[in-house]
C-alpha cells in the first residue's frame, strides 16, 4: 500500500518545529528517522495531515558528557550512539540495547528520540531509559521541561508530551566503571520486536556483593516496567543463584501482561522471570570480569 496524501513542513530549529505543531494541531506528526512512522503510514494505520521534519535540526544530533550523566540529543542516529566510545564508557547498557534494535540498516536511519517518542512498550529504548531511571527533555510553547521516564510513557504509543511539544534529548545517569550489562529477549526472529525482554545493569562492590542494580522489562504491559522489587532483593546481596532466583520470583507480582495473538499473558510473565535470571547472571559475570 501507499500512504495517503500528506502535507510536509521542514523545521529549521526546535522553536520552528513547536510553532508548526501548534499551527497544525493534533493531526500533525513529527518526522525523525521515520523507521516506525513511515511503515504505519504506508499501511494507513497512521494518517497525519502534516509531517514536521526535524532532519535539518542539527542542534539535536549529539552525545554529550555531563559528568554524572550522559545527554543524548533526540536526533542522534541509533547507529552513531551504538558505536560511540563515550556511550560505551558512560552508559554501556544503551549500546547493548541498541544492538537489539531492528537491523543495522534501520539503526543507520533511526533516531534515539524517534524510538522514545513512538513509545512502543515492546521496544528496547523505552525499556532501557525506564530501567536506568532516565529523564526525557521536551520543549513546547511554554518552554523546556523534564519528565522522568516512569512518568513519560503513559500507555501503548502514548507519552506525557503535549501535541505541540518536541522531544529534544534524553538524560541517562552515568554508570560506575565495572558495571556489567545485559539484554535478554524472546523474539521470533532476529530484528523483530521482542515478545518479552529484560535489560539489566549490575555493579559489584569491593566486598563482592551487589551495590547497584537496574532492571526493567518490555512486552509485559502497556508501558515498560521498572522491576523495583527485584532490584531491592539484589542490592546488598551476594551474587548467588539463590539471590537471583529470589529476585526473579518477584517478577510475577510486578507485571500483568495481557493475552494476545502472540502469547498468553501467563507465558510472558514466566518468560520475564526466566529472562531476568539470564540477564542478571550475564551482567554479574561481566562485572566480575572487568574487576
Amino acid at each position: 500500500m501507499k500512504p495517503a496524501a500528506v502535507g510536509y513542513a521542514r523545521a529549521g530549529d526546535v522553536q520552528e518545529a513547536v510553532a508548526l505543531l501548534s499551527q497544525h494541531g493534533t493531526d500533525a506528526k513529527v518526522l525523525a528517522g521515520g523507521q516506525s512512522l513511515v511503515p504505519l503510514m504506508s499501511f494507513r494505520l497512521a494518517r497525519p495531515s502534516v509531517l514536521v521534519d526535524l532532519n535539518r535540526v542539527g542542534s539535536l544530533d549529539y552525545v554529550r558528557d555531563e559528568g554524572t550523566s550522559l545527554l543524548v540529543g533526540a536526533m542522534a542516529r541509533q547507529r552513531d550512539v551504538e558505536t560511540s566510545p563515550l556511550v560505551a564508557e558512560a552508559a554501556p547498557l544503551l549500546a547493548e540495547a541498541l544492538r537489539h534494535v531492528g537491523h543495522v540498516t534501520n539503526r543507520n536511519r533511526g533516531t534515539v528520540g524517534g524510538s522514545l517518542a513512538h513509545a512502543d512498550p515492546a521496544a528496547e529504548l523505552p525499556t532501557l531509559v525506564t530501567g536506568l531511571g532516565g529523564e526525557l527533555l521536551v520543549e513546547g510553547p511554554a518552554g523546556p521541561r523534564s519528565i522522568a521516564a516512569e512518568n513519560f510513557f503513559v500507555g501503548p504509543f502514548t507519552t506525557a508530551m503535549e501535541y505541540n511539544e518536541v522531544l529534544t534529548a534524553v538524560r541517562l545517569p552515568r554508570l560506575p566503571a565495572g558495571t556489567g550489562v545485559a539484554v535478554e529477549q524472546l523474539a521470533r526472529r532476529h530484528g523483530d520486536l521482542a515478545m518479552v525482554g529484560v535489560v539489566a545493569a549490575v555493579h559489584l562492590g569491593p566486598d563482592g556483593s551487589v551495590d547497584l542494580v537496574r532492571l526493567a522489562a518490555s512486552g509485559v504491559g502497556p508501558v515498560p516496567v521498572r522491576l523495583h522489587a527485584a532490584e531491592a532483593v539484589l542490592v546488598g546481596a551476594p551474587p548467588t543463584d539463590e539471590a537471583i532466583d529470589d529476585a526473579a520470583a518477584t517478577v510475577a507480582a510486578a507485571v500483568r501482561p495481557p493475552d494476545d495473538i502472540h502469547a498468553p499473558g501467563s507465558y510472558r510473565r514466566d518468560m520475564a522471570g526466566l529472562l531476568l535470571k539470564r540477564a542478571v547472571k550475564t551482567a554479574i559475570q561481566r562485572s566480575e570480569a572487568s574487576a
